[in-house]
């Protein structure tokens, strides 16, 4: 394989392959070998069809697959030999190609630009530690408490209320009839939270334990027998217990029930989990410093057709009219997101940082803990959508990148108080409202980086000249 490469402009470049006849007969030669003990055609023995019949048979969907993987595994040879980085896909131009005849095609490629990473020792960001009073920690442990259920029965006698719970069976009928799941048994409900039927709640107001009580409601739109949907029913409800929600006492027994040691435990978990709370939006902020430290860093070019897809994304929902008003804002705003994904990037390269197969499947898991009861409509979604895992992805490798330029730069650490931290969270969320656009910095991918597999599917075209041949 000859290979030689041409600037053709600022970071353009077109890199000419070529690959001599002999070569490629070599590989059609491996691929003959390789099916002819699959072929089963009428007159010969499975392996023993000769070459010159199998050319007539399959030569040119042969030739078509292996010039394919030629393309393929050249095209990033080419790239990776003369160390050049594309930014977005790379066009192939067949010159010269055929059966018995020489490979040759052209490499249209724009590159990444060369990033000089400068010492990020000198970054600077805030630190902060947020110290939590005593006083803080016991309201948000009266917070559980208050949050536990803890109904007792009350006397026989004593008639429901507001905020109660009220156990009880029922059969429900419409127009006297019977009906699909027209029937309850133990049935816990509530009152004044209006969660099963809305009405239902209030006509169990003043019942008391083994009273049998008609409640009408109207069934609702989404009922699951649409037929059914919106009907008014008759429900004959036979309460069975009333209970009142009592006050949890705050012992060792609460907080052994939370899965602590003792109290004083419960205390230091619910402690470090406020902390935790302020911590992380905290940290976001010291993530901001960072990147807008970052900006600052020299790259000398940053390649148009990555600036014109970022625009793309900027615009999108926009009219045409109001796209074309904001090009130059989208622009500046797309250059700065692609300047820092560059340096990022280089600086994720040369240490060397790796997403592993455990760290998404552990993002993937924490966004199923975030949402409690659509664990399986998140997972079918990152099965569906590669580009979502591919985006995930790109998350993970930022969120390592940025941990390591912390762990290098020169923290400015600061205690505050909780009043303190919601002060300079308000301030930062205010700052951010008063923006025209958009400053998330959300691409700083590992997918750019690694750009050159994409050659694996390469546009490809065909030149007049070749067609004319």
């Amino acid at each position: 394989m000859k290979v030689t490469v041409e600037n053709i402009k600022g970071l353009n470049k077109e890199v000419k392959v070529f690959i001599d006849k002999k070569t490629m007969n070599a590989h059609m030669d491996e691929k003959y070998e390789e099916i002819k003990n699959t072929v089963n055609l009428k007159g010969f023995r499975p392996g023993k069809v000769p070459k010159e019949i199998l050319k007539r048979q399959f030569g040119q969907a042969i030739f078509s697959e292996v010039l394919d993987k030629v393309l393929k595994d050249t095209s990033v040879k080419a790239l990776d030999d003369n160390k050049i980085k594309p930014a977005g896909q790379p066009k192939l131009d067949l010159k010269t190609y055929g059966v018995d005849k020489d490979l040759e095609y052209v490499i249209s490629v724009t590159e990444l630009p060369k990033v000089e990473l400068k010492s990020v020792d000198n970054i600077k960001f805030d630190e902060y530690s947020v110290k939590i009073d005593a006083s803080e920690t016991d309201k948000r442990i009266k917070e559980i408490a208050k949050s536990q259920n803890n109904f007792k029965d009350v006397a026989d006698d004593v008639k429901a209320a507001d905020g109660n719970s009220v156990i009880f069976d029922y059969k429900a009928t419409i127009d006297g009839k019977d009906f699909t799941g027209n029937e309850g048994k133990s049935t816990q409900l509530i009152l004044g939270k209006d969660l099963f039927i809305k009405g239902f709640d209030k006509q169990l107001i003043g019942v008391k334990k083994n009273d049998e009580k008609l409640v009408e409601a109207l069934l609702p739109e989404n009922y699951p027998q649409k037929e059914f949907a919106k009907k008014k029913a008759n429900f004959v409800c036979k309460i069975i217990a009333v209970k009142k929600s009592e006050d949890v006492k705050i012992d060792e027994d609460f907080a052994k029930n939370l899965g602590a040691k003792d109290l004083a435990d419960l205390k230091s978990l619910v402690t470090k989990q406020i902390n935790d709370e302020y911590k992380n939006s905290l940290d976001k902020l010291a993530k901001t410093q960072i990147l807008k430290e970052i900006e600052n860093f020299k790259v000398d070019e940053i390649p148009a057709n990555l600036v014109d897809e970022e625009v793309k994304i900027l615009a999108q929902g926009m009219s045409e009219e109001d796209a074309k008003k904001n090009r130059k804002n989208f622009e500046n705003v797309a250059k700065k997101r692609i300047k820092v994904g560059l340096i990022l990037n280089e600086f994720g390269e040369q240490n060397k940082i790796k997403v592993t197969e455990q760290e998404i499947q552990a993002e993937v898991q924490k966004q199923l803990r975030m949402m409690p009861g659509q664990e399986k409509m998140v997972m079918e979604f990152y099965q569906k959508n590669p580009s979502a895992l591919a985006s995930l992805r790109g998350t993970v490798y930022e969120e390592k990148i940025i941990d390591l330029i912390k762990t290098k730069a020169k923290p400015n650490k600061k205690e505050i108080s909780k009043e303190e931290a919601e002060k300079i969270l308000k301030e930062h969320q205010k700052q951010e409202l008063n923006h025209d656009h958009n400053h998330d910095h959300d691409h700083p991918e590992e997918k750019k980086l690694d750009a050159k597999k994409d050659t694996a599917k390469p546009k490809t075209t065909k030149s007049k000249e070749t067609k004319a041949k």
